[in-house]
């Protein structure tokens, strides 16, 4: 591809990269900047939203920075939880896909 050339995204930047486990990826992506979003309405400082999601504000800092490997999906719920927001789960009726897909709607 030269300068000139468009690629059109698929919607995923890390599916986009080739990298594995590319939709797991933008969940956790979508996560930490809900987080980010959160701790920006309430005008949370690092240490003070690290301190009510119960994590160091060392891996609260590269989890926003979008070093989220080794962070589960699950932990980044519950640190959303602390932050005061519910978190609804809902299953949907079956795809007519292969393969279901999963969202994160962010609702504010």
């Amino acid at each position: 591809m030269n300068e000139n050339e468009m690629e059109v995204s698929s919607g995923n930047v890390y599916e986009d990269l080739g990298l594995e486990n590319a939709a797991g990826m933008l969940i956790k992506a979508q996560l930490a900047s809900t987080i980010q979003d959160i701790m920006d309405s309430r005008g949370l400082t690092q240490l003070h939203a690290a301190d009510i999601m119960g994590l160091p504000q060392p891996k609260l800092s590269r989890l926003l920075s979008g070093q989220f490997r080794g962070v589960s999906e699950f932990k980044m719920l519950d640190c959303i939880a602390r932050l005061g927001r519910d978190i609804h789960i809902t299953i949907g009726p079956e795809s007519a896909l292969p393969c279901g897909r999963i969202e994160v709607l962010h609702v504010t």
